[in-house]
């Protein structure tokens, strides 16, 4: 851990790479009209005025916005990776030094680092939590109950985190209300399925230089986020195939004109396999037994769980890095398996993650919903809430309006009539 020059605390690769990591920042604020706004409205009204937030999120340009604008309204702020390979370190470097936000993460860390990190967070006792992946919230419950006593309330940002979070609440051990801004229609509906859908295949293309028309794609896991990869990955000319395990799920996937089958049977046929499911162990030992010579594998969910890495490695006489974040594992038979930024989500790890213009979303609800836990906190039970509607929508209408788009409003006589159970008959 360090101490910069301007007394922040952090944990940073190189403090030199701050100007490149400012002009980023600068970037993608200039997309992320929504967030500029409630920012203005924050610089007002100081709504966070003496509340210390540890934030555990991707540490990219887009984040370093957000921690600005929560900065601007008042709190403290700390930031830590919720991904080993997902830092930016110039950004990270430039939140230190420019805006004086303490920072610790660095890209490629190991695991007693990236732990390491998540407590240096927790050492400014903060009032809200902020995850993506529920990291945070994990270790306060079971490593650092101590700063229990500080904490008011938190946010989580993906599915993977709600579901663990929900897990927690109805086992009882939930110690504080979370609100799951993953569940926000202005959040999975787009920064889901068109952010991931995008920087997934961003993050594929910059490992692999790989041609994906006339491929054969398989997308594991059919919700926001697989949605949004198989649209894509249609759209560059792939041969889609998509496995599930929710019916449901797979009717609409088939529906939409994917071919839907099992893994095991999509094993046989994929050269490229992306795994967006939140779940654990999707390709297994018998997969990687039945895919063809050059398959390429990786994960856009949270967690690496979600490939059976441990069996991979088993069934493999050598491996070695052929590219950046491309590891190749030469199996005894002689067929070579490529598995993209160990597991990891490949559209940070390899790539910048999703559009600022789509994370200007999430990251307004982000915003709203710690301004909404700072005055409700009182009345909430440990639970994990949605995003209240009103707040929902009122992003939605600042995005509409900053994009210079205009909206019909329901008439009188509209109005009357969708509230009437006499009208119509």
């Amino acid at each position: 851990m360090a101490t910069t020059a301007t007394t922040v605390p952090c944990d940073v690769k190189n403090m030199e790479l701050a100007d490149l990591g400012k002009k980023r920042i600068e970037w993608a604020n200039q997309s992320m009209k929504v967030l500029q706004i409630i920012r203005k409205d924050f610089i007002k009204g100081q709504p966070l005025k003496g509340i210390r937030i540890a934030a555990c999120l991707h540490v990219t340009a887009e984040t370093a916005n957000l921690a600005i604008t929560l900065r601007d309204g008042g709190a403290e702020v700390v930031l830590c990776a919720s991904n080993p390979l997902s830092t930016q370190d110039d950004v990270a470097a430039s939140l230190v030094r420019d805006y004086q936000v303490p920072v610790f993460a660095i890209k490629g860390e190991d695991n007693e680092t990236y732990y390491a990190h998540i407590l240096a967070a927790l050492d400014r006792k903060p009032h809200i939590t902020m995850d993506d992946g529920a990291d945070l919230v994990t270790t306060v419950l079971t490593k650092r109950t101590d700063v229990l006593a500080d904490i008011i309330g938190g946010t989580e940002e993906t599915t993977t985190g709600v579901i663990r979070l929900r897990a927690m609440a109805k086992e009882g051990v939930l110690k504080y209300p979370i609100v799951a801004v993953n569940d926000a229609d202005t959040k999975h509906l787009f920064d889901n399925r068109y952010g991931t859908g995008q920087s997934t295949i961003d993050g594929i293309i910059r490992a692999t230089n790989f041609l994906l028309a006339g491929s054969k794609f398989v997308v594991a896991g059919y919700g926001w986020c697989g949605r949004g990869l198989a649209s894509r990955a249609r759209g560059q000319g792939a041969d889609v195939i998509v496995t599930e395990v929710n019916p449901t799920r797979a009717l609409e996937a088939m529906m939409d004109g994917f071919r839907v089958m099992a893994m095991d049977e999509a094993a046989k046929l994929g050269d490229i396999f992306c795994t967006v499911t939140g779940n654990k162990s999707v390709i297994r030992r018998e997969h990687f037994e039945a895919m063809k010579d050059g398959a390429i594998v990786c994960n856009s969910g949270h967690f690496n769980v979600e490939l059976d890495i441990p069996a991979l490695e088993k069934l493999s006489s050598s491996r070695r890095t052929t590219r950046p974040f491309v590891e190749e594992f030469s199996l005894r038979d002689g067929r070579k398996i490529n598995l993209l930024g160990e597991g990891r989500l490949i559209n940070l790890a390899s790539a910048e993650g999703h559009p600022a213009s789509v994370m200007d979303m999430s990251f307004a609800d982000q915003a709203l919903s710690v301004e909404y836990l700072v005055k409700n906190h009182t009345s909430l039970p440990k639970q994990v809430f949605p995003v209240p509607e009103d707040l929902d929508k009122r992003v939605a209408k600042l995005k509409l309006e900053s994009a210079g788009v205009k909206i019909d409003r329901l008439t009188a006589e509209q109005e009357e009539y969708l509230a009437s159970w006499s009208e119509g008959t």
